[in-house]
């Protein structure tokens, strides 16, 4: 005879009244709702025991409809590989020591990080190395380089299911997940504006040297400054543009070839790395107050030139911030959700000697 569908169960047999919910997978696990959420749903930052708990709990209450396809993959560290150029860029090399030194953090979310510094500007090499990481990672950061090779090492990377974001410098016509930087062309204007007010209402020369071209942010920030001069403050000339590809002694070198050129300089913008060589040669020269000097990324180095009055303002992102929004991405990937779901747009800090953090 078959039972009435809310009549007690045999006993030793569980009650089949009703489907089982989270709140019961939560109670036998021994957690919250909140934490047997993130489990099933497989989004990060809970510690692979605990994730182990609640889904033997979710099993043997039949829960299991709801578990991930493969429940043993939400408990892989994700691999994680960041790219970043070799040299002597402090901000770069600071970036790297930062997420050296996150793994604790890192393992919160499940994932695991390396990072791998090769050669500046060289697409081809930064080409290559992308795909060779497909093998071994499940996530690919770099600092982009807007160049055929980079973009096909990309694609063929998205074609094998492996997610890449560009950080700091993006890349066109190409299938990366998602970008963790800042509106460069907007720097640009901003370096632009501050550079027009510090020097003030006068007919005056400035000049830019940026890395390389070749990084999509530096041309960004080349157009936006030039754009906003042009706009604004038409009584300001900009003399040129140099590369120095954020190497401070070839920084150092241009900025004096610049002097001798235009020895009524009022004012240069770092687009890139590698200020220290250009306030070497401001110091020399004996121009180190004068010349309105503007960069990028706040580092120790750079704060000692602010303090000093070498520099006069610096345009800077939070790297912890642009870790964690990376960190996001990948697990919003890994969830299924659009990547940039929840993640808040990177914002610029302006710094000054009265400001500094």
């Amino acid at each position: 005879m078959t039972e009435p569908p809310n009549s007690p169960s045999p006993p030793g047999r569980p009650r089949q009244s009703r489907l089982p919910r989270i709140a019961d997978v939560a109670r036998l696990s021994g957690v919250s709702t909140a934490t047997v959420d993130r489990v099933l749903n497989g989004r990060p930052g809970v510690r692979a025991p605990t994730v182990q708990r609640v889904m033997r709990a979710a099993a043997e209450i039949g829960y299991a409809v709801e578990l991930p396809p493969d429940p043993a993959a939400a408990l892989q560290p994700m691999r994680l590989a960041f790219v970043l150029p070799a040299g002597t860029n402090r901000f770069l090399a600071g970036l790297g020591r930062l997420i050296t030194g996150a793994t604790d953090q890192l393992a919160g979310f499940n994932m695991r990080a390396r990072v791998d510094f090769i050669e500046s500007f060289n697409p081809d090499l930064l080409g290559r190395h992308l795909k060779e990481l497909g093998r071994d990672v499940d996530g690919v950061v770099f600092m982009a380089i807007d160049h055929p090779a980079v973009r096909e090492a990309v694609n063929a990377l998205a074609d094998r299911g492996v997610p890449t974001v560009t950080l700091i410098s993006d890349i066109g016509l190409a299938r990366r997940a998602a970008y963790v930087g800042l509106d460069n062309r907007a720097a640009g204007r901003t370096a632009a504006y501050l550079m027009a007010r510090f020097i003030g209402p006068r007919p005056a020369k400035v000049a830019m040297i940026a890395g390389s071209l070749s990084y999509r942010a530096h041309g960004e920030r080349e157009m936006g400054f030039l754009h906003m001069f042009q706009e604004a403050y038409p009584a300001i000339e900009v003399v040129g543009l140099r590369e120095g590809y954020d190497d401070q002694a070839k920084n150092y070198r241009q900025t004096r070839m610049l002097l001798a050129r235009h020895p009524d300089l009022a004012g240069i913008y770092c687009i890139g790395g590698g200020p220290e060589g250009i306030a070497k040669a401001l110091k020399e020269a004996r121009r180190d107050q004068d010349v309105v000097l503007i960069g990028h990324g706040l580092t120790p180095e750079v704060r000692e030139l602010l303090v000093d009055g070498t520099m006069d303002a610096v345009i800077t992102q939070n790297p912890h911030g642009s870790l964690m929004n990376c960190v996001s991405i990948f697990a919003n990937i890994r969830a299924g959700r659009p990547p940039g779901d929840g993640v808040e747009p990177a914002r610029s800090e302006v710094v000054f000697r009265e400001n500094l953090p």
